[in-house]
């Protein structure tokens, strides 16, 4: 399955159009593509162009090696402060009866509940709840390393972090600081949405903005701490947008090396303001994982959320560029079934997640969250 150097010559020989030709070399010859260039593969390039750019690339990087992990997730909340138009998760503080609120125990309690299993991370996010501030979510991390020291807590968008540290009056580098002592190891890649304001203003306007997301992931990064990065997409966005986002990542990572991966997040328009909006179709989807492969050339791991595309297209994915389709997580992840995923309930075991891997040829490779090999199956 691994692209040969002369299946890539044959591949960018056989485009007829001149400016993807010329992209295509560039690619090939390992240099960086310009904003441009991202916006003309999404209005000139097909499918399979793209797709087998991508697919070189990710197979230069990683081979036929596929990563997942063993995870689980805690959502605190869905009750938020904020009322973004494209979230079927949240329900708004003044209506947080119809909502949900964990407690410190209840959520050690589900902690617990992984006791003997071979988890490493458990992943914290959930809506922006007043009165779980900076000093609740400290007792809650030093409560989990406490109990199982070892297990990694990837957790809080930038966000929920924003509004922590604006609520306690300390500053971003501050609070950081705070919840890494506190056992806070990465950051998640939620929360990013579309960076630029043309879309920003119109979809999220109430929460934190391009430069405070960046400003956060770029104090973890300083910290030692790596994160992720997300993009909303399939929506009210353009092509320039969707590049304009891209092109902030690569410079912040070009900057601190800090993120992991980059994970493109489909839009669904089941119960949110922007239900009108019709989803993208699956050749959109697959176009768009390959673009970001070809132009996040400093990410080293492109991943698919498969709760969120659904099973046979994360499995299509690994051939657009993608090289990691997230973990086991569990049924409790509630934040893509109630937008309408493909997935509503979310849980697949080792076992599965590797025949899902090797149905289509790749090789199944468990990772920690910082992609350290663990097993290869």
């Amino acid at each position: 399955m691994i692209a040969t150097i002369n299946d890539t010559e044959a591949i960018v020989a056989s485009e007829k159009d001149a400016d993807l030709q010329r992209i295509g070399i560039k690619i090939f010859n390992d240099e960086r593509i310009s904003f441009e260039d991202g916006v003309t593969l999404f209005e000139k390039g097909s499918l399979a162009y793209i797709g087998s750019l991508a697919n070189f690339v990710r197979e230069k990087k990683h081979g036929n090696k596929t990563y997942f992990n063993r995870n689980f997730h805690i959502e605190p909340t869905n009750v938020c402060v904020f009322s973004c138009k494209f979230c079927s998760y949240s329900r708004l503080y003044a209506h947080k009866e119809e909502g949900w609120e964990l407690s410190i125990d209840q959520m050690l309690d589900i902690v617990k509940s992984y006791d003997g299993k071979p988890v490493t991370e458990v992943h914290i996010v959930g809506g922006v709840h007043p009165k779980m501030n900076l000093t609740f979510f400290i007792d809650l991390l030093k409560a989990i390393k406490s109990h199982r020291p070892e297990l990694h807590i990837k957790g809080f968008t930038p966000v929920e972090l924003d509004y922590m540290f604006r609520k306690a009056k300390v500053s971003v580098d501050e609070g950081m600081k705070l919840t890494h002592e506190a056992g806070l190891d990465s950051l998640p890649g939620g929360g990013a949405e579309i960076f630029h304001p043309e879309v920003r203003t119109q979809i999220c306007d109430d929460k934190v903005d391009a430069e405070g997301w960046l400003h956060i992931h770029k104090a973890a990064h300083q910290l030692g701490m790596h994160s992720n990065a997300t993009m909303l997409y399939g929506h009210i966005e353009t092509f320039a947008h969707r590049i304009d986002h891209m092109d902030r990542l690569r410079n912040l990572q070009d900057e601190t090396g800090g993120f992991n991966t980059f994970i493109p997040l489909k839009f669904r328009n089941k119960g949110n303001d922007m239900s009108h909006i019709a989803e993208s179709s699956t050749i959109e989807d697959m176009k768009l994982y390959a673009v970001a492969r070809l132009y996040l050339d400093n990410f080293p791991h492109i991943k698919a959320y498969w709760p969120m595309l659904g099973r046979k297209n994360a499995q299509l994915t690994l051939s657009f560029g993608v090289n990691d389709i997230d973990g086991t997580i569990d049924d409790t992840t509630k934040i893509y079934s109630m937008a309408g995923s493909e997935e509503q309930s979310p849980t697949m075991n080792t076992e599965q997640l590797v025949s899902l891997i090797k149905q289509v040829k790749r090789i199944p490779v468990e990772r920690d969250t910082l992609y350290n090999e663990i097993n290869i199956f």
